[in-house]
């Protein structure tokens, strides 16, 4: 899944040729050509990946965090377990997905997939988003999914970053149904977590649009938009607050390289008045693993779930 590749990061944006064919192409694909033919964001300068990120990020390992979960959902908060994956893969700039071979124009991302499982009294939730973020951290994530499956029903929301943001969704429920929107650029909720891994200075402070998380879009009912916030950073905490939407979002971290994620907060306000209810979703870390899960899949690996606290 993960190959010994050198770090050629090709500056290209997440805007991208029209997708015209599967088959590979195999001519080189040069940052002239993607400004000449497309919509560009402005790219940031590219952040210098140091030989400390190569030797923990390009040694054919994820990173696999536990978490024990607190949610809010339904005015209550459920008891669960929460994962961060993160590891760095080749992403194919047409397509938009894992390339199973390198070439010089891929892009190198880091993906972070973060699940979720909890109980809403007799049936369980499964929540998982995944963001595929360049490291050269200087533009927006190239693709953004999110999944949610519950005993009612489930949906499924994608965000390719192409000439705008265009985004698909899918919904069992009336009122959501299959959707197709463009949005114009901004700063996604989503991304955030892969370029803190990078490096938290880097994170977008004052004020600030923020598209939220498609979780919490999709939990909360609101709006897939940007939303005026304000973002702070310290030491050890990234804080994003959206007024419109009574909604905060705490991450902690640690300020030392690898920068990891020890935990995070959640706090939204719902009503008005005296029926207004607060509630915090929370997330502790339990264990850490560095490992090439996608071979261990035997029932003899059973026991790193065991070592993960997942069971």
């Amino acid at each position: 899944m993960i190959k010994n590749l050198k770090l050629i990061v090709v500056l290209i944006t997440g805007s991208v040729l029209s997708i015209t064919s599967c088959k590979e192409n195999n001519s080189t694909i040069t940052e002239t050509a993607q400004i000449s033919e497309s919509k560009v964001e402005p790219l940031a300068p590219k952040t210098k990946l140091s030989e400390d990120f190569k030797d923990y990020w390009y040694n054919g390992e994820a990173e696999i965090t536990s978490y024990k979960l607190e949610q809010a959902r339904y005015g209550e908060i459920k008891e669960g377990t929460s994962v961060l994956i993160f590891v760095t893969e080749d992403f194919l700039p047409n397509e938009q997905v894992k390339a199973n071979n390198y070439d010089a124009s891929n892009i190198p991302v880091l993906k972070l997939n973060r699940t979720k499982n909890f109980n809403t009294g007799i049936y369980p939730y499964s929540i998982m988003q995944s963001t595929f973020f360049p490291v050269a951290n200087n533009q927006h994530a190239i693709k953004i999914s999110a999944s949610i499956q519950e005993w009612c029903g489930h949906v499924y929301t994608q965000l390719n970053n192409r000439d705008n943001f265009e985004i698909v969704s899918h919904s069992y429920f009336q009122g959501e149904a299959d959707t197709k929107v463009n949005l114009e650029k901004n700063w996604t909720e989503n991304e955030l977590w892969a370029k803190l891994r990078i490096d938290p200075k880097s994170l977008p402070v004052g004020d600030i649009n923020l598209i939220p998380s498609i979780e919490s879009v999709r939990l909360n009912h609101n709006e897939l938009k940007a939303y005026k916030a304000t973002a702070s950073l310290n030491n050890k905490s990234y804080i994003v607050s959206y007024e419109d939407l009574g909604r905060t979002l705490q991450i902690d971290f640690n300020p030392n390289f690898p920068y990891d994620i020890l935990g995070w907060k959640e706090t939204t306000t719902t009503g008005d008045g005296l029926s207004a209810k607060t509630l915090t979703t929370k997330a502790t870390r339990l264990e850490t693993l560095k490992t090439d899960y996608w071979n261990k899949k035997s029932n003899a690996d059973l026991g790193l779930r065991k070592d993960l606290k997942l069971q």
